[in-house]
Order: structure tokens, then sequence, then C-alpha cells
């Protein structure tokens, strides 16, 4: 069975940075699709990164691309997202996700992924 714990949220000012850590414990997950998900308050989850069981493979949400991270370390099964340049629109609840590479649906779908952390809140302050 396999656990995701997120960590690293906190308040931050707009333009300030953040790193969130996922660790994956239970099984390698060197063969699996991890991913980066948010929820603001009111909204509906939304993707924001995602790093294939390829290395070098990434992908980015328009809304945070050139200002999201998202690396992996395969050896310690753990996904990072180093967050530049927040906005109070990036306020939300921080998800990590995992997907087995077996597993069917685009990279973005919330459907796809099978094992999620406890989430990891964000708030960025005007």
């Amino acid at each position: 069975q396999v656990q995701l714990v997120e960590s690293g949220g906190g308040l931050v000012e707009t333009g300030g940075s953040l790193r969130l850590s996922c660790a994956g414990s239970g099984r390698t997950l060197s063969n699996h699709l991890m991913a980066w998900f948010r929820r603001a308050p009111g909204r509906e989850r939304e993707f924001a990164a995602a790093s294939s069981w390829i290395a070098g493979f990434t992908y980015y949400a328009d809304t945070v691309k050139g200002r999201f991270t998202v690396s992996r370390d395969y050896a310690n099964n753990t996904l990072y997202l180093q967050m530049n340049n927040l906005k109070p629109e990036d306020t939300a609840v921080y998800y990590c996700a995992a997907s087995p590479r077996s597993a069917g649906g685009s990279y973005h779908s919330p459907q796809r992924y099978s094992t999620w952390g406890q989430g990891t809140q964000v708030t960025v302050s005007s």
C-alpha cells in the first residue's frame, strides 16, 4: 500500500517562494506518474504539475508554467514542487498524487490517480 505525505506548506507574501515535498512509502514509485494538484476554496481540484516515470519528462498547467518547477528523487520516492513568484490566486491546499504507469487517462485528470496525500495548505497574502 502506497502512502504519500506532503510537507512544506505555509504562509508567504506575494512574490515569495515555497518548496513542497511529497514523501512516498510502502513501495517504489519509480514506475509511477506523480503529480501535484491543488484545491482553492470554493473551486474544483485542479492539476498543477506532474513528473513522469521517465526522468526529465514534466508537465505543467498554464497557470503555473514558468513559476513552478516539479522535480523528483526517484531513489528516495520523493516528489518536490518549487514555487516561485507566488500570487494570491495560488492559495490552495496542495495534494500529491501517484498513478501506476499502467493506468489509463491523461496526466492532468484526477481520475487517473489512485493514491493521494492528505494535502498541505499554501496561503499567499496580498
